[in-house]
């Protein structure tokens, strides 16, 4: 049995430590604050020359994932930019206002991916209807479902992340995500079939400049992605795989 590790990273900085720590594969975005959104061209870039699959967020800003005409436009473009790096895939959600998955914003990205691989962000996480969400994800070709079973934490959602899983029945991943680490890696291999997980195996930043914290430039505390702290959750990974 293995089980990969994904690392959500939103600088280069964290790309490095997380492929340092021994992540498997990298989940790429800006602003991992507000759940992450698309990163920059040339962050884009820069992982693209890293010898480890990278995903892109595609996600135009913060908030809702009920998205307009003019911003399914922009996720348009920046699929294709993911394309022209030469990324291994991106991640993905919409949804109605009800809180239900777009299918017809869904199969338009969908369908403008194609070639590359699809996770289904936590998007799913808001849906009303957790098996009507996971059979539209396997119809449209979607590889994995990146959840915590819509809780706030994936520990927390354990018990609707086991009907998940249940559902999902082996025909899509479903890649437990949210407040993981190597104190509770060992639950979800204990308690659900699964063959991915999904950390930002970070740590506190405090920022030693008041002047930066004044002026709106840094916020007073925020994480970094920590080598340590991913190479410590690989091994409790390995340590519950061989348990």
């Amino acid at each position: 049995m293995s089980v990969t590790l994904e690392i959500c990273v939103d600088d280069i900085a964290g790309l490095d430590s997380a492929i340092a720590g021994g992540a498997d594969r990298i989940e790429l975005c800006a602003a991992l604050s507000v759940g992450g959104l698309t990163p920059a061209p040339g962050l884009i870039a820069a992982a693209a020359k890293r010898a480890i699959p990278v995903y892109a967020m595609i996600r135009p800003r913060a908030g809702d994932f009920v998205f307009s005409p003019a911003e399914i436009d922009m996720m348009r473009v920046e699929i294709d930019a993911v394309r022209a790096a030469g990324l291994a895939g991106v991640v993905l959600g919409a949804s109605r206002p009800d809180g239900r998955l777009d299918g017809k914003v869904l199969e338009t990205l969908t369908r403008h991916a194609d070639g590359l691989g699809l996770t289904l962000h936590r998007a799913f996480d808001l849906v009303p209807d957790f098996p009507e969400a996971i059979d539209l994800a396997v119809e449209l070709g979607f590889e994995r479902i990146l959840t915590s079973g819509g809780a706030v934490t994936a520990e927390a959602g354990i018990e609707a992340l086991q009907a998940i899983f249940a559902h999902a029945a082996g025909r899509i991943a479903i890649m437990p995500g949210s407040g993981v680490n190597a104190a509770n890696a060992g639950l979800f291999l204990s308690r659900l079939g699964i063959t991915e997980l999904h950390a930002s195996g970070s740590a506190p930043r405090a920022a030693t400049d008041q002047r930066l914290i004044d002026l709106g430039f840094s916020p007073q505390n925020s994480k970094t992605t920590d080598t340590q702290t991913v190479a410590a959750l690989k091994s409790a990974i390995a340590a519950a795989i061989t348990d």
